[in-house]
């Protein structure tokens, strides 16, 4: 198994959305990567910059960020052409991409959409999102530092300069290198990019972690049919796989994520998290998380439920006024 190391730089509208780049909110236009083997050595490198079609002034937050100017893209490739290289480079023995955070992935698709190329899959990509294995391996498991940071408190070299796609990707494999060496257990903690959500019931990921599960759906036209699917809407133990009576059904303070509360006999409460994502298509697809928690957490749950009833009912009221 070898590991793709990949970062993006992207540019986008100083005027924000217009309507006939709607779709390519973000150009990608830079491409950098390192690969590393098994064991975690940088084995071979990728950069190139891409010309842009799509936006020819660079956003100011961009310019200043990554000190890249507009005449030096002039001088790169066409996506679809880098693209393609990159994809070459990567080989065809197996690899799993690592990127810094979750968003490269994504649009790294979502240009190749814009550009007609053949996706890199019909369904979720597995990948390792470094940020994250970083704060499992040295931290709290919930922190999510910035790449600097991380490269300042493992007292790393910083012999090229950051934000730019390669000199990213190099110290995000140099941290990488180091998990692999010193805490590889964690690199079971695999991230899904869902830009591409499961086709069919049989494609839905379920995923078991040391202290939560993850679901992640198929699409649905709205959130009426997605409630009405006994897989999405059902509370399951992950460690007995019992389906368990809630004590608190769905419920959801903002419309977007929804919580619930059940309770295993063997292992005790359980809280459910459900987050509403909407795909490119214009679906909706359901990431559901459960895990289980405390007794004083589950009083906190159902503290959050009465709350989000009171504010409901005073909002009926208020309307009705």
């Amino acid at each position: 198994m070898n590991y793709i190391v990949l970062d993006l730089e992207w540019n986008q509208s100083n005027n924000g959305p217009e309507e006939e780049t709607a779709e390519l909110l973000f150009e990608v236009i830079e491409i950098g990567a390192v690969k590393l083997n098994d064991a975690g050595v940088m084995i071979s490198e990728f950069s190139q910059l891409v010309k842009p079609e799509v936006y020819h002034e660079m956003h100011q937050i961009t310019s200043k960020l990554i000190h890249l100017q507009m005449k030096e893209l002039e001088r790169g490739k066409p996506f679809t052409e880098v693209a393609e290289a990159f994809l070459d480079w990567c080989g065809s023995e197996e690899y799993m991409f690592c990127t810094w955070g979750s968003l490269d992935l994504t649009e790294l698709q979502r240009n190749m959409k814009f550009y007609k190329m053949t996706p890199l899959s019909d369904g979720p990509i597995p990948f390792l999102d470094v940020q994250k294995l970083f704060s499992l391996a040295f931290e709290d498991g919930k922190s999510r530092r910035a790449l600097e940071y991380a490269v300042d408190m493992m007292e790393l070299e910083k012999d090229i300069p950051f934000h730019r796609a390669f000199s990213d990707a190099y110290y995000t494999a140099k941290l990488f290198n180091l998990i692999v060496e010193q805490h590889r257990s964690v690199l079971k903690n695999v991230s899904y990019d869902v830009f591409h959500p499961p086709l069919t019931r049989e494609q839905e990921i379920k995923i078991q972690f040391d202290n939560y599960a993850k679901y992640i759906s198929r699409e649905f036209d709205n959130k009426t049919q997605a409630f009405a699917d006994r897989e999405v809407s059902s509370s399951k133990c992950y460690l007995c796989h019992r389906n368990l009576r809630k004590k608190l059904k769905w419920f959801s303070p903002n419309g977007r994520h929804y919580y619930c509360l059940a309770y295993c006999e063997k292992h005790g409460y359980l809280k459910g998290k459900i987050r509403i994502r909407r795909s490119d298509s214009g679906k909706i697809y359901v990431v559901k998380t459960t895990k289980l928690i405390s007794d004083d957490e589950a009083v906190k749950i159902r503290e959050r439920s009465l709350h989000t009833k009171e504010m409901r009912k005073k909002h009926s009221q208020k309307q009705g006024l």
